[in-house]
């Protein structure tokens, strides 16, 4: 991002340090869409098709053409969504704050405004990848429709293990590439952790409790992760981010400096944000007011490398 020297004033390099850094751990949209900054805030998706996963001959006879080959073509337009919050500390609690070591409200400010802004990007990315109309029949299952949901343990054809093959085989047909990442939403979870024939499979391993990097090992993926998240609807009702699906992926981290790597998604987002403006002291409100700013948007650049399992559990 490009600033002026007037805007670069008003811009907290301390704060936007923390705002830059701050991970919630409950959140993990970053495993399916990757971050990659761009320098506008609208363009074209990179997007890729099996060609970017193929094998070519890269060998040439003496005098024969030289062969070409096309990858990572602009698809569908996107445009990044500007977020901006101000996190505010009372002059009291301020006050009260100073007076016990260790304790920054203005970090605290920033950590808690930057975690609502994460939640709505991980409902944004959500809601694309749990969107059955984003895959191909081949590359997606409804648990519920099949009657193998992971929560009925009573089920012979319950299997979790046997599902994530499934979806793995799809992926790696598809694109050539083996998925690395696992996305189980939270009843996905507690439904594997206690089904019996995952237990099975683990029984020697001297572990009381089914863990995920234990899934990670039983399924050959890098990485399995829960989406804890959760967020208030309309109703006032809390509900699960991910609800009862289950997302099986290949991700990869790239840039648009080299076209992008072929990825089951990305998160662009524009370049030296989040960023977290100067406090300022509203007098009347006697308090200080920290504003913090992001610009981004999950876009699905592969669809072929992902593979969604709905209704994973009850």
């Amino acid at each position: 991002m490009v600033m002026s020297s007037a805007q670069a004033r008003v811009v907290d390099p301390i704060l936007t340090t923390v705002a830059q850094g701050h991970q919630n751990n409950e959140l993990v949209a970053q495993y399916l869409f990757p971050v990659v900054p761009v320098a506008q805030r609208g363009g074209k998706i990179i997007q890729f098709g099996k060609e970017d996963f193929r094998l070519y001959n890269t060998g040439r006879t003496p005098g024969a053409n030289t062969k070409r080959v096309q990858y990572g073509y602009q698809g569908n337009p996107y445009a990044l969504e500007d977020h901006s919050l101000e996190g505010s500390v009372p002059f009291e609690i301020m006050q009260e704050a100073n007076a016990v070591p260790g304790i920054d409200m203005g970090h605290t400010a920033v950590g808690k405004t930057q975690n609502i802004i994460l939640l709505k990007s991980e409902v944004d990315a959500a809601n694309i990848a749990r969107d059955p109309a984003n895959y191909a029949a081949g590359n997606q299952v409804d648990l519920l429709l099949g009657n193998k949901q992971w929560s009925d343990h009573a089920n012979v054809d319950s299997n979790p293990s046997a599902d994530i093959e499934t979806a793995k085989e799809a992926i790696r047909t598809a694109t050539g590439k083996r998925p690395n990442v696992v996305v189980l939403s939270p009843k996905a979870y507690n439904a594997c952790k206690q089904h019996p024939k995952i237990i099975d499979r683990i029984k020697y391993t001297g572990r009381d409790s089914v863990t995920t990097d234990m899934l990670a090992t039983l399924w050959d993926v890098k990485k399995v992760v829960v989406g804890d998240g959760i967020y208030e609807d309309q109703a006032g009702v809390l509900t699960d981010v991910w609800g009862t699906d289950v997302i099986v992926a290949y991700t990869e981290m790239g840039t648009l400096a080299d076209a992008g790597l072929p990825s089951y998604g990305y998160t662009y987002r524009l370049t030296g944000y989040p960023l977290v403006e100067t406090p300022y002291m509203d007098r009347n409100a006697k308090l200080w007011a920290y504003p913090v700013n992001d610009s981004r948007a999950p876009v699905l650049a592969a669809s072929g490398a992902g593979y969604l399992i709905t209704d994973a559990a009850a």
